[in-house]
């Protein structure tokens, strides 16, 4: 009994120990703006229209694209002459590209590093999937972002595609 009673004793106060810590910093609300830069990126339902579905289209060289879904990444399906294009952008606030480079280095990705408006950024290449390509960058209001293009065999250049799509989306956050 003794036993049970010195054991309950302990672990109340493991737990009050846990619940006295003091938190240092600002308190800001969930999704709050944190960047310095522009508000383009601060509006997280809004960042996957910084590029215009017929600027993406341009870009990617489809007829035309179909937002599918929208969120911390949205995706859009397009045609193009030589069949179907897809375009994935993605945002993280508090992502880095150092973060982003460990991961598609750790994925085995061909990656090299460029620029981009003046800012430094990533070509990305899957080397299993020849037809994709993609291109991060710094978001200047804070995080990272990246579009990715997946050209079908015999369409456009999946790697300028992608870069045209973080040019615009860089121009539209200065």
């Amino acid at each position: 009994m003794r036993a049970r009673v010195a054991v309950a004793l302990a672990a109340s106060l493991v737990l009050l120990t846990g619940c006295g810590s003091v938190v240092t910093g600002k308190p800001q609300a969930e999704g709050a703006y944190r960047g310095s830069g522009s508000q383009q990126f601060a509006d997280i339902l809004k960042e996957c229209e910084a590029v215009t579905e017929p600027q993406i289209a341009s870009a990617a060289g489809a007829d035309a694209v179909e937002r599918g879904f929208f969120g911390a990444i949205c995706r859009w399906d397009g045609v193009s002459p030589a069949g179907p294009v897809k375009v994935t952008f993605n945002w993280f606030e508090t992502g880095t590209t150092d973060h982003e480079l460990a991961a598609f280095e750790h994925l085995g990705y061909v990656v090299e590093k460029i620029s981009v408006r003046g800012s430094a950024a990533y070509l990305v290449r899957q080397p299993a999937d020849p037809q994709s390509c993609g291109v991060t960058a710094g978001a200047p209001a804070g995080g990272v972002f990246g579009w990715w293009v997946r050209e079908p065999a015999g369409g456009t250049d999946a790697c300028a595609g992608a870069t045209k799509l973080a040019e615009l989306t860089l121009n539209i956050s200065i």
